[in-house]
């Protein structure tokens, strides 16, 4: 189907004259001119934005082209320019109504959302009106809640200008984000006071985030702040599949960038899902279902109230559930806003003529305005991160989780309780008991997914402590124990990244898994290992056997022979990116540890390397 449009095709069904009020002041012939050369001349590109979790399409970002046919050097010189003409408001109507009339012909659900950049001088501008947008959204059929009307705080205005942007456009029952936050002074603020429904972090902060450890601290700090609030997180500029990793691993929720789509003037190129993003840094799929069922069984599904609802609706919602102290509230699309409480009603519910004053639109007492912030997450989030969001927020009733970005139900503080019982149940049953490494269950899953997976290098490395049993006879289980725990810390101090993965297979074996990382440098990283394993286990030793560099005991046929000091074996299995498909097999891959596992014992530096 083809989607593209003609750059006038929507700006003709508009006319801007037909909205405003009376006692507007004719533009200019100069004016004139200029808003016929961009109405012939300007067209918008559409970005995606995508659900991090399952890489489907939840808004497009409208992003103005042409201005350089317009003889401006950039966007905001043709912005400037029609504020010197007095037309601001004009100009960006006209603009907003050709982005809204395309977004209208996008492959779309009814909860994909238009992001739409506003200019912060519009509402001081001597043309501004109020009605103009409700009106265009109108004759495409479009709720307000599809449009969400960005707001940056690049911009050189006062934060007054921001503010009043950001409270009019909310008490409307538009969505808002703080576009580029963390590139200027003022995000907080307006973070702190007028709750927007979603924060776009700046791409400056997202470059370079997959080598910079204080720049992924920066982001984890903001997406959890906002996450407290009940606000979503936008990562903007993502450019590559790590960047991507992270974003999904800090907790973003929505991601935009090169790496999922350039901007598209034609909207045929533009797709409903992007199933690379799904693809990127998922989670091990067994843990992952495991946390969620338990999620899913302490859901609380509490019937939600419409940011639109008459104050009648909610103090009847109250009335009929007693029991209730609060409801959650949602936009016409179904995605959270906050919570509304019963106590913040009682000055009006035990007040004469109260409850008829408040229920009385005239007063413009709405719903909207009693909202308070309450966390959000989404369901398919790790409990780790729905937890610490629960334990930063002030709200005591508990944490909204989402589906898509609707409402799915609520998680009581009770229930949380319950879930971190639960969760550490299920860890304790795959981790060992002794090292704490995740066990063979954990080690299973990694490894399934691992061999189908030729898009990145992957070293699967299998390590056998050397003459442990002698060891542990000779000195007791004691010791023994305290070797293999030796050998866990020193394995989680030289593989540290966030690519490795560590298990422990039992008794004396040990498994590391690493994704992304060439196999001279694996190889490294295990010889320092192993020296200094070997280093450090000699004073488990008495003097006589650490002189000799021995110990005699019996082996398996119950025959007295001499063993050697404690090392450590290891068979490193190579899987390179691009290697064929179904490569290796699970077969191969056994095969290959036994083989590997034996020749690495008989090799002068206990290392035997397998590549498929």
């Amino acid at each position: 189907m083809d989607f593209s449009t003609r750059p006038n095709e929507h700006i003709q069904m508009f006319d801007f004259d037909d909205i405003a009020p009376l006692g507007h002041e004719d533009p200019s012939d100069e004016a004139k001119g200029f808003l016929e050369k961009a109405a012939g001349l300007l067209d918008f590109a559409f970005q995606p934005i995508v659900d991090v979790h399952n890489g489907a399409v939840f808004g497009f970002e409208a992003l103005l082209r042409g201005h350089q046919e317009m003889g401006v050097e950039s966007i905001f010189d043709l912005f400037d320019r029609a504020e010197e003409l007095k037309i601001l408001h004009r100009f960006d109507m006209i603009m907003r109504a050709r982005a809204i009339g395309k977004f209208a012909s996008l492959p779309r659900n009814h909860r994909t959302k238009l992001f739409y950049n506003l200019d912060n001088r519009i509402i001081s501008a001597p043309d501004y009106f109020q009605g103009g947008t409700k009106s265009i959204l109108k004759e495409h059929n479009l709720p307000r809640s599809t449009l969400c009307l960005e707001i940056s705080e690049r911009h050189e205005v006062s934060m007054k200008m921001a503010e009043e942007n950001l409270a009019r456009y909310r008490g409307e029952d538009y969505s808002t984000a703080i576009d580029d936050f963390g590139a200027g002074y003022s995000g907080l603020k307006l973070l702190q006071e007028h709750q927007p429904d979603f924060i776009k972090i700046d791409g400056t902060l997202i470059r370079g985030i997959e080598k910079d450890k204080k720049q992924k601290l920066m982001v984890s700090t903001i997406t959890d702040l906002a996450h407290v609030l009940g606000i979503f997180v936008i990562a903007e500029g993502v450019e590559t599949e790590e960047q991507l990793r992270i974003c999904k691993e800090i907790g973003c929720d929505l991601v935009q960038g090169y790496y999922i789509s350039k901007p598209q003037l034609d909207a045929g190129f533009l797709q409903t899902q992007y199933p690379g993003v799904l693809s990127a840094g998922r989670r091990k799929e067994s843990s992952a279902n495991e946390e969620i069922n338990i999620i899913y069984e302490q859901i609380e599904y509490r019937p939600p109230l419409r940011v639109d609802d008459s104050m009648s609706i909610v103090f009847e919602a109250f009335r009929s559930n007693k029991e209730m102290t609060f409801f959650p509230v949602v936009d016409e699309s179904g995605s959270p806003l906050g919570i509304v409480r019963e106590h913040t009603l009682k000055e009006y519910t035990y007040s004469p003529f109260g409850k008829d004053l408040i229920a009385n639109r005239g007063t413009g007492l709405t719903l909207r305005k009693f909202l308070s912030p309450c966390p959000v997450a989404d369901v398919h989030a790790p409990t780790r991160s729905i937890l610490e969001n629960f334990s930063l927020s002030e709200s005591p009733e508990g944490i909204i989780l989402v589906k898509e970005f609707s409402y799915l139900g609520f998680l009581s503080a009770a229930s949380l309780l319950r879930v971190i019982n639960e969760n550490s149940l299920a860890q304790a049953r795959d981790c060992n008991p002794l090292t704490k490494l995740a066990g063979n269950s954990s080690i299973a899953s990694y490894v399934s997914e691992a061999c189908p997976n030729t898009a990145e290098d992957f070293v699967l490395a299998y390590m056998d402590l050397d003459n442990f049993k002698a060891f542990n006879d000779a000195y007791g289980f004691r010791q023994g124990d305290r070797a293999i725990l030796l050998f866990a810390e020193l394995m989680r101090k030289q593989f540290q990244q966030d690519n490795i993965f560590l298990g422990h297979v039992g008794g004396d074996d040990f498994f590391v898994g690493v994704k992304g990382v060439t196999l001279s440098t694996v190889r490294q990283m295990v010889d320092k290992l192993l020296a200094r394993f070997q280093r450090d286990v000699e004073s488990f030793y008495d003097a006589e056997a650490r002189e000799k560099g021995y110990i005699s005991g019996k082996d398996r046929d119950g025959a007295m022979r001499q063993f050697p000091l404690m090392s450590c074996s290891v068979a490193l299995l190579y899987l390179p990116e691009g290697r064929a498909e179904g490569t290796p097999s699970f077969e191969e891959l056994d095969n290959a540890i036994a083989k590997m596992k034996k020749s690495a014992k008989s090799s002068p530096d206990h290392v035997a390397v397998c590549c498929f």
